[in-house]
């Protein structure tokens, strides 16, 4: 089957289960169009035991999607400087320090303590899976996911100050996560010695911080452009080359992309910016289009998300596994979130439960299935995609259903109402 072709099927399902969902079902539309397509798949399921043929069709379609690449080399350029420039850069800069140590030292405290609790819980269901390969497990399941997050915690009625926090440290967590996640993966694979601290250091200075320092250039650049001309048709364009010229340049310098992708875009969101660079209507154009190829990129995410249950194996244990880790990856980051909250809190006023809240709403989705998806077979691939999938369905469509619930719950609605502040 030809790309066009897969292309236009998941296009068509994607306004299918769209349409679905905001006609029936009312959910918000990142957990609606993952629901529909995970029901779609069981039915799928369901109808190869009269006759297999549909099942068959759709199995091989889905086989040819290579889910990682799409994602990580495509989609996530868009999505991430898409929801870049419309986070409110203010908040952002008032928590900017408990943003950078959640979204640094918070995943790698995660990342150990995941991949410990999952190591030993795999040993005693007599899985003989090495410790680095539960770490491997623990990097991609520690970063919160920004295009999950994005998509649910701002209809989720939360206070803004802490949506501002877990917005934030989803954004830049990403980017973190996947450098860990390689850093380690690389061990694993022998490519770079566990002793050599100094190119672990290296390699890690490089893509973060060398991709943030891109990512200011790009935006810079772009803010140059913007600024010089007047006319809205070309500056959507300057927009759109920024993301994918800077998203490739990013990967072919060796530099984290994802956070470039994070820092240009909020930079070029920037209410002081868009000020001085862009016309009423340049500006309301610029939203629209970063608006709609946000809606369409997250609803093809999520549809391909429900998708590829068709072409997992799946296993009994596996699924138990699974489910227990559920509640290792939840507890790995209460703890890691539990001391740098303590921190601040007293000196930025953090909402009562700031902890509880951020654990529960610190959502996984497709960043953590595609980089499951792209481990090899030897780094017990089979047990760990299906293991990611069990826990990023129930962090989407459970955790993503609740956390407003959640919030009130805990701080109660007159907090809920004073945190809609200024977010200082």
């Amino acid at each position: 089957m030809d790309l066009f072709t897969i292309s236009s099927i998941v296009i068509a399902l994607s306004a299918l289960f769209g349409y679905i969902n905001i006609r029936f079902l009312k959910l918000p539309n990142t957990i609606g169009l993952m629901l529909i397509a995970i029901v779609f798949t069981l039915v799928l399921f369901a109808s190869s035991l009269v006759d297999p043929t549909i099942y068959d069709a759709a199995e091989k379609m889905v086989a040819q999607i290579e889910f990682d690449h799409i994602l990580l080399d495509i989609l996530l350029g868009f999505l991430l400087f898409a929801g870049a420039m419309h986070t409110n850069f203010d908040q952002l800069r008032v928590q900017r320090w408990p943003i950078l140590v959640f979204s640094t030292l918070g995943v790698l405290a995660s990342t150990f303590i995941t991949g410990g609790l999952v190591f030993y819980l795999l040993q005693l269901m007599s899985f003989n899976i090495p410790f680095i390969h539960c770490l491997i497990f623990g990097a991609l399941i520690s970063p919160t996911d920004p295009i999950a997050v994005l998509g649910i915690l701002k209809k989720a009625g939360v206070p803004k100050k802490l949506e501002t926090k877990i917005v934030g440290e989803s954004l830049f967590n990403d980017g973190v996560g996947v450098v860990v996640f390689l850093t380690i993966l690389g061990l694993a694979q022998g490519g770079t010695h566990g002793g050599d601290a100094f190119n672990i250091a290296k390699l890690f200075g490089q893509e973060v911080f060398g991709g943030i320092v891109m990512g200011g250039i790009l935006g810079y650049c772009t803010y140059l452009l913007l600024r010089s001309i007047d006319d809205y048709d070309i500056e959507v364009i300057i927009t759109l080359a920024c993301v994918m010229g800077g998203y490739s340049l990013a990967h072919y310098l060796h530099l984290s992309a994802p956070l470039a992708m994070v820092v240009a875009g909020l930079i070029v969101g920037n209410d002081t910016v868009r000020g001085t660079s862009m016309s009423d209507t340049t500006e309301q154009y610029v939203d629209k289009f970063w608006e709609l190829i946000d809606m369409l990129l997250n609803a093809i995410l999520f549809v391909l998300i429900g998708l590829e249950m068709l072409i997992l194996t799946f296993n009994g244990k596996y699924i138990v596994a699974g489910l227990i880790c559920i509640i290792l990856v939840l507890f790995a980051r209460y703890i890691s979130l539990f001391i740098p909250v303590k921190l601040f809190s007293e000196k930025l006023e953090f909402i009562p439960h700031t902890d509880k809240i951020m654990t529960w709403g610190g959502l996984r989705g497709g960043i953590s299935i595609a980089l499951a998806l792209s481990l090899p077979d030897e780094m017990s691939r089979d047990i760990f995609i299906i293991i990611t999938y069990v826990v990023v369905v129930f962090s989407i469509l459970v955790q993503g259903l609740t956390i407003g619930k959640f919030a009130t719950k805990l701080i109660g609605k007159e907090h809920m109402l004073v945190g809609d502040g200024d977010g200082h």
